[in-house]
């Protein structure tokens, strides 16, 4: 398998994990992409999604996600049951790095 391959693989699993009537969080970049493009296909069983850039938030909204402000969600003590993301890299003790850019801090919140 490619690495886009695998990314994709791990994004469709997680899609197992999403309950009717949650709402998530969904992360940035090529995996959380393939989780995204996976949604599109069970948006129904979602009350919508916490997105952690402004890339995510706009390509949930065009498959018909409905997307909620982060800090709303805060502001309710409302928790968020999944947050799905991809890493840059996972050691053999579980150690993972999370890359840096724009969406950085809004992931760490």
């Amino acid at each position: 398998m490619t690495a886009d391959e695998k990314k994709k693989a791990v994004a469709l699993a997680a899609l197992e994990y999403v309950e009717s009537g949650w709402v998530i969080g969904v992360g940035t970049g090529s995996t959380a992409n393939h989780f995204i493009d996976g949604l599109a296909k069970i948006k129904g069983k979602l009350d919508g999604a916490v997105a952690s850039s402004n890339a995510t938030a706009e390509r949930l909204k065009k498959v018909g996600i409905p997307v909620l402000d982060l800090n709303e969600m805060i502001a309710a003590a409302t928790p968020l049951p999944l947050y799905v993301d991809g890493a840059d890299e996972i050691n053999d003790k579980l150690q993972m790095i999370k890359g840096g850019g724009g969406a950085l801090t809004r992931e760490k919140i």
